[in-house]
């Protein structure tokens, strides 16, 4: 089993759509108007409009109310991620800091409020957990 993708409902995907691939670099396809993804080589991140939500099962998912995920996007630099989301990004939640498990993070939030970090492995042992990690083993992320 793998997990093919992670997909946030909202009430724009234009907005909520430009806003990801100004975050992260990538273009999304745009499967339907009510739909678009963001495919990167380890998953996918898919972005619905609410309309959607009726085709699996009425009320089974709202927009803006998430207050328990995390999307976490492994990045090269996350202080150069910093500077680049200046302008992007209206709400920072934490600036880049070291985190106990090797990873430098910075959280930030989309405009539907869904918390995202953008993190670096720092450490020794974390560069070692990722590199493993892009050869087929599982890593956490922080």
């Amino acid at each position: 089993m793998q997990l093919a993708a992670t997909r946030i409902f909202t009430d724009d995907v234009d907005t909520l759509s430009a806003f990801y691939e100004r975050a992260t670099g990538l273009t999304a396809a745009r499967l339907h108007p009510m739909f678009a993804e963001l495919r990167t080589p380890t998953g996918t991140l898919a972005i619905a409009g609410t309309a959607t939500v009726p085709l699996l099962g009425e009320g089974v998912a709202a927009a803006r109310s998430n207050r328990s995920i995390v999307l976490d996007f492994q990045v090269d630099d996350v202080d150069a991620t910093y500077r680049a989301l200046r302008g992007v990004v209206d709400v920072v939640v934490k600036e880049p800091t070291d985190m106990p498990w090797g990873n430098r993070s910075l959280l930030v939030r989309d405009p539907d409020g869904n918390l995202i970090n953008f993190f670096t492995p720092v450490s020794e042992p974390a560069q070692a957990r990722f590199a493993r990690a892009s050869s087929g083993s599982r890593a956490t992320t922080g």
